[in-house]
């Protein structure tokens, strides 16, 4: 073979070499690319709207049945102390995705939020693909998730709630009035004749997780449901009228006396029992599709509320579909029954527990889940992460916490402007506008029935004297109750 011709073939087949060496190394790469972006753990979020702590069969509902969500919180770490920031749904929310108190009780302006504190970008900057599906109530265009940082959006925006939990959702626009509710986004083009609310955000959900299934995922879930409309399918109606036949409610009456109206005592309404369980079974989807993707070991799966049940009502007679009993009052209330919420957190690869004593708030949770996914603490908010009362199943320590609801709505829930301070196991509430003062131990009297500010006055003082001096320094300004339409109102339909 001439000299040229093997030097050509030589260089020929080293070039293949490097070549065949430059492709091993770049599979090599992205091979363990993919492999670091599947050791970091996935986030699944779950926000359930106006979802009662005694909403589930294992906070003691003898007619809801949650069996999915019960077994989430067998394999998963619970706060039994945990509460919402706000006993209203924007405030609340706002709480959650700012990390910070809602003294001013609106929806804030989330796509202003700073970079350091924005808790999305936080995971934008880590690699995660992020989408929020559901109730937002925060805004849109700049306010809107995928203002303030997620990759994408589904069914969010302004709307606080559905027209109908049936298809086509929203309000036909001849129909809607200035002031009232605002549609929910994408759900009509999405979503086909018969289908319910709560199935389509699920569905919605699980594509999501699939298609991004081989990078890590930071997903925001919040369903509309239970809040008003109280629509459940038929099905899940009759097999709880069926069910209610059997259960033992006691003598006593289904309401009684409540501040400017009436609270419900019993969880003896069919259709709200089908609503809480569809979403139940909703869960359980979810739980299964991560499952099966081969990914629930390695997510962080976080269930709770916005704020407690709705079971208080004005004058205005409207429905109130369950109870939080024994726990008082219920949304809208900074009692036990509007604040006190379920809290879940199932760790990936993580061993369950449960804390009867650490308090947590909704400001706090998602500092706990940066913190625990992303190993890194937020500063400049009022949340604060959980991670080590988790990781070390030991209660932290003593804290005081606050609450303000000067937005009251005594006619339609028939609450009044309300503060509170809750230091250890003693909860103080102010009623702003008479000046009353309640003092109770809410662990001692989780029904909140033994007022001790008269038993206890020196300590009942001093409660209140840190509780005035955090809204001096926090600006706390006294604002009108809210103007709520009858409009929007729901009536407890009569029995056939």
């Amino acid at each position: 073979m001439p000299i040229k011709s093997r030097i050509i073939k030589r260089i020929l087949k080293d070039s293949m070499r490097a070549h065949l060496k430059y492709i091993v190394i770049l599979a090599a790469v992205l091979f363990l690319r993919n492999l670091q972006a599947q050791e970091k753990p996935n986030v699944l979020f779950i926000i359930v709207d106006d979802w009662g702590y005694h909403d589930l069969s294992r906070n003691g509902s003898v007619m809801y049945n949650t069996p999915n969500v019960d077994q989430l919180a067998e394999n998963g770490f619970t706060f039994d102390n945990a509460y919402s920031s706000y006993p209203r749904c924007v405030p609340s929310r706002f709480g959650i995705m700012t990390g910070t108190y809602p003294l001013k009780e609106n929806h804030g302006n989330p796509g202003s939020i700073p970079e350091a504190r924005n808790f999305a970008r936080q995971f934008a900057n880590e690699g995660y693909y992020s989408f929020y599906v559901g109730k937002w109530h925060l805004g849109d265009h700049e306010d809107s998730p995928v203002g303030m940082g997620f990759s994408s959006s589904f069914a969010a925006g302004k709307a606080g709630g559905t027209h109908s939990r049936f298809y086509p959702f929203n309000e036909p626009k001849k129909d809607r009035k200035k002031g009232g509710k605002a549609p929910i986004e994408d759900v009509e083009d999405y979503a086909k004749p018969g289908d319910y609310l709560t199935d389509v955000l699920t569905r919605r959900t699980i594509q999501y997780i699939k298609e991004n299934k081989n990078k890590p995922f930071m997903g925001v879930l919040a369903y509309y449901a239970v809040h008003t409309p109280i629509e459940a399918k038929e099905k899940d109606i009759k097999r709880n009228e069926e069910q209610m036949k059997h259960v033992d409610f006691g003598d006593g009456p289904t309401y009684v006396k409540e501040g400017n109206g009436d609270t419900r005592v019993k969880q003896n309404y069919p259709p709200y029992a089908g609503l809480v369980e569809n979403v139940d079974e909703n869960i359980g989807k979810l739980i299964q599709t991560l499952k099966d993707e081969g990914l629930y070991e390695n997510t962080l799966i976080v269930l709770t509320s916005d704020h407690g049940g709705l079971s208080t009502r004005g004058p205005n007679n409207r429905l109130i579909p369950t109870s939080n009993a024994p726990l008082r009052a219920g949304k809208g209330w900074i009692y036990e029954g509007g604040i006190k919420v379920p809290l879940i957190f199932k760790l990936p690869h993580g061993e369950p527990g449960e804390d009867k004593e650490t308090v947590i708030l909704g400001m706090d949770v998602f500092p706990t889940i940066i913190d625990l996914v992303l190993d890194k603490k937020i500063k400049g908010i009022d949340g604060v992460s959980m991670k080590d009362e988790i990781l070390n199943k030991k209660p932290g320590p003593e804290r005081t916490v606050y609450w303000n609801s000067y937005k009251a709505r005594p006619n339609s829930t028939g609450d009044d402007k309300t503060s509170a301070i809750r230091i250890g196991d003693y909860k103080l509430l102010q009623f702003v506008e008479t000046g009353k003062v309640e003092l109770y131990n809410v662990v001692t009297d989780i029904s909140e029935k033994h007022d001790l500010s008269k038993e206890m006055p020196e300590k009942a003082a001093s409660m209140l004297a840190k509780l005035e001096k955090f809204k001096k320094d926090r600006h706390v300004k006294m604002k009108p109750n809210h103007k709520g339409g009858r409009n929007n109102i729901e009536y407890e339909k009569p029995k056939k």
